[in-house]
Formats: structure tokens, C-alpha cells, sequence
């Protein structure tokens, strides 16, 4: 077995969309890739059952530090070491101006869109073998400097406060020797994003996978596009 096809990545947030699609590019590339779901069966259970040991499904709700300690106790329990932790997850409740929105939804967003990837990071970051890569997909509606056309207002805020988080993570974390990216994959037709985007994830997520393959060992924090762009801040 070739180092490569030794790799070990784990996705969270891999029940569909983007997250399917990334763990499944990546047992292509010879990976071998845990993938988090909240439910049982559905299409990555599928997946798993055809790719024959190659990918795994483990039961997660990112959202709670219960479930994240419960898995992280799991994988160490299986002596796992990761290649990469690739964190995905992401809602939207509507284009709503921010006064409209209500204190429950704005908790929602930002507890699933900021809050509780970088609690999955913290968690489980222990696991990541040195020189491994620590990754969240993110959006260009984040970048404060892109956000000139109006809409989406709570949606942009949590990816803005996802990165800004990330930042201060890669700070706090600066010498412990994981490459750490905050990735755009663009605008994809997905529950997220809608019928009428302009891309789609089978051809994205191939380029969001050369980027992390590319960055891996790089040092600090980068904010990059799918293809290996970066996105201003």
C-alpha cells in the first residue's frame, strides 16, 4: 500500500451536498475517509457500502460537545491519526434584513455556521498527526471586503464570524504544526445553495481537493477559492 492511499481524512458533515461529494472524492484519491452524518442510511451510507471499507459513517451532532467528546473518544479508542479534519457544515433561515431576524434564528445560524465548527476543531484537533491539515469550508460571502450587494445578511455575519473564530483558532495554534485553510468552494447547487447556481459540486469539489492536497504542510491560515485563490478578508 502506497503512502498515499495510507491517508486519513475525516469529514464532518457529509450527509449530502458538498460534504458527500468531498468525502467521496477523496476515497477516489485513495484516501481512507470517515465521514459524520446525524441519521442513519441515505446516499452516504450508500456510498459507504459501495466503496467496501474505504469509507466510514459515524453518527454526529456537531452541534453538541456531548456528541463531539463521544466521537473524539471513539477514534482514539481506534487509534486514529488524520491526515486531514475537514469541517462542513452551514444553514441558512432566509434573506432576512437583520432587524427582522430573531434572537432564535440569529442563535441558530451562528451556533451551526461559527460556534460549532470550531468547537469540532478544538475537539478533535488532537487526533490530527503532525503536518496534517485542519480545514472548514467557508464563503466568499464571508469576506467583509466582497460584501457590496445586499442580502443574505445573517448568513454573510456567520461566515464572517466562522472566519474571524478561525483566525483566532490559527492564532492560538500557531505552533502546533497543522496546515489550516478556511476554503471557498464557490456557489454550488446545493440545498444551501440553490437550484440556480452556477456550479455544481462534481465539478468543484475536485478543485477544492487539488488546493488541499497542494497546501498541505504550508504554514499559518489561508482563505482561499477552489482554485487555490485567495479570498480577501
Amino acid at each position: 500500500m502506497s503512502a498515499i492511499s495510507r491517508r486519513k481524512a475525516l469529514i464532518i458533515g457529509a450527509s449530502r451536498g458538498l460534504g458527500l461529494v468531498l468525502a467521496n472524492e477523496l476515497v477516489r484519491r485513495g484516501w481512507q475517509v470517515i465521514a459524520t452524518t446525524r441519521q442513519g442510511g441515505g446516499e452516504l451510507q450508500a456510498n459507504a457500502d459501495a466503496w467496501h471499507g474505504r469509507l466510514a459513517v459515524e453518527f454526529l451532532e456537531m452541534t453538541s460537545p456531548e456528541q463531539l467528546d463521544a466521537l473524539r473518544e471513539r477514534l482514539e479508542g481506534n487509534d486514529c491519526r488524520l491526515d486531514l479534519l475537514f469541517v462542513n457544515a452551514a444553514i441558512d433561515r432566509g434573506d432576512l434584513p437583520i432587524h427582522e431576524v430573531s434572537t432564535d434564528m440569529f442563535t441558530e445560524v451562528m451556533t451551526t455556521n461559527a460556534l460549532s465548527p470550531l468547537r469540532a476543531l478544538e475537539t478533535l484537533r488532537g487526533l490530527v498527526a503532525p503536518g496534517g491539515t485542519v480545514a472548514v469550508m467557508s464563503s466568499d460571502q464571508g469576506s467583509i471586503s466582497r460584501n457590496t450587494e445586499p442580502g443574505y445578511e445573517l448568513y454573510k455575519a456567520s461566515k464572517a464570524a466562522l472566519n474571524q473564530l478561525m483566525r483566532s483558532y490559527a492564532t492560538r495554534h500557531a505552533d502546533d504544526g497543522h496546515t489550516k485553510l478556511l476554503i471557498d468552494p464557490g456557489h454550488n447547487q446545493t440545498q444551501l445553495g440553490g437550484p440556480g447556481a452556477p456550479l455544481i459540486p462534481q465539478e468543484s469539489i475536485p478543485n477544492v481537493v487539488d488546493v488541499i492536497e497542494a497546501q498541505t504542510g504550508a504554514p499559518g491560515l489561508q482563505f482561499l477559492d477552489r482554485h487555490g485563490e485567495s479570498v480577501p478578508w
